[in-house]
Order: structure tokens, then sequence, then C-alpha cells
């Protein structure tokens, strides 16, 4: 089993709870890589997709994805690249988003732009995993709640969790861990392994 985690927009591989999650697996004997996405501040698709192409390598069904906000975004995207016959072991997104709410300024926003603009086609990413999940906040200040659940349950066949007042799962929330990633990632794992 490998594990990637994708960190958040302006996050970084020690940030918020990806090194408790990093620590977890890795005590099960499990290879977990929290690639250092390019430009965190000023995130691009083609540069994330890219790079997380690069970090993983020939994915298969016993690899797994962990994105967290902007890096389930680029998951997703990523998951459309990959030949037609790929598939991987599943895809956990925490505080993932197809809207935005709540952006602070006009940079913050013309950085979510493209994100928000350009389509993902859901069709090829629904054929790439037979398990993926949603992990939301009933407080998260750029996550609508309602929206976002509505969007994911439209357009993916996935499993949404809502948490209660996690804000947008990050440290400044007081979120260090998540364990409901580990349960469902234990879960999905003992299928494969």
């Amino acid at each position: 089993m490998r594990v990637f985690i994708v960190h958040r927009w302006g996050g970084t591989p020690r940030s918020d709870w990806y090194p408790w999650l990093q620590k977890k697996l890795m005590k099960k004997g499990i290879a977990v890589a929290v690639p250092s996405m390019p430009h965190t501040d000023e995130p691009e698709i083609n540069a994330w997709v890219g790079h997380l192409a690069k970090a993983a390598g020939k994915p298969d069904k016993h690899t797994y994805f962990i994105g967290h906000s902007i890096g389930c975004q680029t998951i997703l995207r990523y998951l459309t690249t990959l030949p037609q016959n790929a598939m991987v072991g599943g895809v956990i997104m925490v505080a993932g988003w197809l809207t935005l709410q709540n952006l602070e300024n006009k940079e913050m926003k013309a950085i979510a732009k493209p994100w928000l603009a350009t389509s993902i086609d859901f069709v090829k990413v629904s054929k790439k995993t037979k398990n993926s999940m949603v992990l939301l906040s009933d407080n998260d200040p750029y996550v609508n709640l309602k929206e976002n659940r509505n969007l994911f349950k439209k357009n993916l066949s996935v499993k949404i969790v809502v948490e209660k007042k996690k804000g947008h799962f990050t440290a400044d929330d007081g979120v260090r861990e998540i364990p409901e990633v580990l349960k469902v990632l234990n879960t999905w794992g003992g299928e494969h392994s």
C-alpha cells in the first residue's frame, strides 16, 4: 500500500494534520509521501497535477490519495490524466470543494479562478477508483457545506462525511488529527492488503 497526501494551498508537508497521519501510517509499514507542492502560495493546476504525477509514478489499486482543500482538486484532475485502464485504491478528500466562498481578496480570487472555472471530467474520475470519500465541516468558512455536498453527490458516487466545527481542517482550526481518515483508509486498505 502506498499513500500520497496532497497538502492545501499555502500548506507544506509539515502543516496541519499531515505529520500525524504520515506517522500513524508509517507505523503500520505503509509507504507515505507528502510531496512539497510547487508555489504553494500561488497554486497552478498544471504545475500541481504534474508534480503529483511525477511523485506518484505508476499508481495501481494499492495506491491511495488523500487531499486537503486544493489538494483534492489536484487529485481529481490528476486522475483524469491516467491511462484508460489505470485504477487506484481510493481517494479521500478533506475539505474538498468544487465551489468556494469568502475568498479574502482579489489575489486569492484570481488564483482560485482557474481551479473553479476549468471543468473536471467526473466520468473519467469515477472510472479510476471504487472508493472515494469527502470529509466536510459544518462551519468551513470557504467551503459551503450544502453547495459542495450537492455538487459532489451529483458528479461522483462518493461517501460524504460531515464533521462538526472543524472549520477548514487546518491547525488554525485546532485540527491536528483526523481519525476518520485513518479509519476509512484502514477499511479500504483491508480490501487490498
